[in-house]
């Protein structure tokens, strides 16, 4: 506090009239770097995550052999730890991901014959059991609501993650397979011969395969002891499923969840620099906000089209706005939460972007980077998916979110500070996720 005494206009002071009527300075201190930022953060709802409520072990160890037993896919050749590898923080280290027919894994998993890429990245599964509004890219399975196009989900699912869970194992390009496929024994794939529409024989038929296993049948019992064997369907699986990732994914002690238990040292300077500019003067925090900083709301942030394209509009991909009703949303996509962010390269809904600082370099001028978008900065295995028409581009420009259309005009230095912040929001516990692999699954099958 500025403290101002008024002159004393006495007699033996030779003063003026205008000093004895002087104002108090108007001026006071300059507001500390901590104290901008915390103002800033104040005003956009972000708090420390919440404590995970504990997960019942019975029905974690059930989970956690889900997770990584490839008896889940069509050929026994990919499970949803592949995808969701923690060796890559729960990613797969590619811009778009190789589903079931493909070999090898993270970055050097290829294709097998005649398959394509899954159209959208693999994203982390990091903290993602708690607060979200949106699973998916294009959030069609979301906590408030309607169910995804073309499924029925069970009524009573507890949470947006067993939800989320019941799906996969539908897909033919991520785990169910083709019609004719064989598995990695040579035997016919008796989950591919299912129409697409039959999704409770789907879920049945890999219910047979699980309960054939004795392992399993233990497993089962012991994490739904009120349930009698012949009644334990898909939807107890992906229970199972959700409690594991709710129990094993949770990273909540970064230094930027330090700093917001008001411990001023956990940041250093440039991340308290860049933290000023992402709730302030870059306008990240309009969509990157709450809790978790991002997960819900959906923008098109002017990403180059990459890969086979979803739905209708393919060899493109229109995101939300590829869903009913939901036109407005042209070439939209969920804004992804950030914690952890550094860890899960490449970025955005198709890992168009490799780094941070990329990532970054995109939003300080959003036109001019879609429109200059060097496609040889992608892996050689996808560069060729890359749709680079002038009509294509003009067309995300002109459905461009609004907050986006001016440059930001940050210099170098400033996008700097912002990676720092960034990289702030990663939890050190995060970046070994070794311990949550097991040493082995019922089925027998590989684990890698």
């Amino acid at each position: 506090m500025t403290v101002w005494v008024r002159p004393l206009c006495l007699a033996a002071l030779v003063v003026t009239a205008a000093a004895c009527d002087e104002q108090p300075p108007t001026g006071e201190f300059p507001e500390t770097l901590d104290g901008e930022l915390r103002r800033s953060i104040g005003q956009w709802g972000v708090v420390p995550i919440a404590a995970m409520a504990r997960q019942d072990p019975a029905l974690v160890a059930l989970g956690q052999a889900l997770t990584f037993d490839k008896i889940l896919s069509g050929n026994r050749d990919i499970s949803c730890g592949t995808c969701h590898d923690p060796s890559l923080h729960t990613t797969d280290g590619m811009p778009l991901p190789v589903g079931t027919g493909g070999t090898g894994s993270g970055a050097a998993r290829t294709l097998g014959p005649g398959r394509s890429f899954v159209p959208r990245n693999a994203p982390s599964l990091l903290n993602t059991a708690i607060g979200l509004s949106y699973v998916f890219w294009d959030g069609r399975l979301t906590r408030f609501g309607p169910q995804p196009p073309d499924v029925v989900l069970p009524f009573d699912l507890p949470n947006v993650l067993a939800a989320q869970a019941m799906l996969p194992v539908l897909n033919r390009r991520e785990m169910r397979g083709e019609p004719g496929d064989v598995d990695v024994f040579g035997n016919p794939n008796e989950l591919a011969q299912f129409a697409d529409t039959q999704t409770r024989e789907i879920w049945g038929a890999v219910m047979q395969r699980l309960l054939a296993i004795p392992e399993y049948s233990q497993l089962f019992s012991a994490a739904f002891p009120h349930l009698s064997s012949s009644s334990f369907t898909f939807r107890e699986a992906a229970i199972a499923i959700a409690a594991f990732q709710m129990d094993a994914l949770m990273r909540t002690d970064s230094p930027f969840d330090r700093y917001l238990r008001r411990d001023d040292n956990a940041l250093s300077v440039e991340a308290k620099r860049g933290g000023v500019l992402f709730f302030g003067e870059a306008r990240c925090s309009s969509c990157h906000n709450s809790p978790l900083l991002g997960g819900q709301q959906f923008s098109n942030t002017g990403v180059p089209q990459l890969g086979p394209g979803v739905g209708k509009a393919a060899p493109l991909d229109l995101g939300r706005g590829g869903l009913v009703n939901n036109e407005f949303y042209q070439f939209a996509f969920r804004v992804p939460p950030l914690r952890n962010v550094e860890l899960t390269a490449p970025y955005f809904h198709n890992g168009s972007f490799p780094t941070l600082e990329s990532v970054v370099a995109h939003y300080n001028d959003v036109i001019k980077s879609l429109r200059g978008f060097d496609p040889t900065t992608l892996p050689a295995a996808v560069r060729d998916s890359y749709h680079g028409e002038q009509a294509t581009i003009d067309s995300i420009v002109n459905h461009l979110d609004f907050r986006l259309r001016e440059p930001l005009r940050l210099t170098e230095a400033q996008q700097r500070d912002l990676v720092a912040f960034l990289k702030s929001l990663t939890d050190p516990a995060a970046r070994d996720l070794s311990g949550i692999v097991p040493v082995s699954v019922p089925s027998g099958l590989s684990i890698r």
